[in-house]
């Protein structure tokens, strides 16, 4: 099993980047994340406890599950099914107001269950693939938050 984190400061207040987080229709603003949608709505808010969300990305399908939400400091999902399949170990993202903005913290555990082979491909390809991504996403969120709006005529 394989554990990674991405880190950012995104330069916007806290409450805004976890909104923007949690809302993984915003994923697609890079062109790593095909689509994403909201499956299922969670139990106190559209992106909350139970909530089920699909993604496709370039790389595979997942369908994950929101398993806590702490608004604006913390939520952890649970990939239930993916296309290629791999063995995961809550995804979490930590949220921490710093000087200049939000600390975004992403975190998940993951394996690609080949044997022989899974522990190298997890480790050389899929790991330094997911954390592009997951760069990418962060990149998205703070080029989304903190672009000047545009005048109205």
């Amino acid at each position: 099993m394989e554990t990674l984190t991405v880190q950012r400061v995104v330069a916007a207040p806290i409450a805004d980047v976890f909104d923007w987080c949690a809302t993984t229709t915003n994923y697609t603003r890079t062109p790593f994340v095909l689509r994403a949608r909201l499956a299922r709505p969670g139990r106190d808010a559209p992106y909350g406890v139970g909530a089920v969300r699909v993604h496709t990305w370039a790389i595979g399908w997942f369908r994950e599950r929101i398993t806590a939400y702490h608004p604006p400091y913390d939520f952890d999902y649970a990939v239930e099914r993916s296309v290629p399949p791999a063995r995961h170990e809550r995804g979490r993202m930590t949220f921490t107001e710093v000087p200049g903005g939000t600390l975004v913290a992403w975190t998940t555990a993951f394996q690609i269950p080949l044997p022989l082979v899974g522990a190298v491909l997890t480790r050389r390809l899929a790991k330094p693939i997911i954390a592009h991504v997951f760069g990418a996403i962060l990149d998205a969120a703070d080029t989304a938050l903190t672009a000047a709006p545009t005048p109205r005529r």
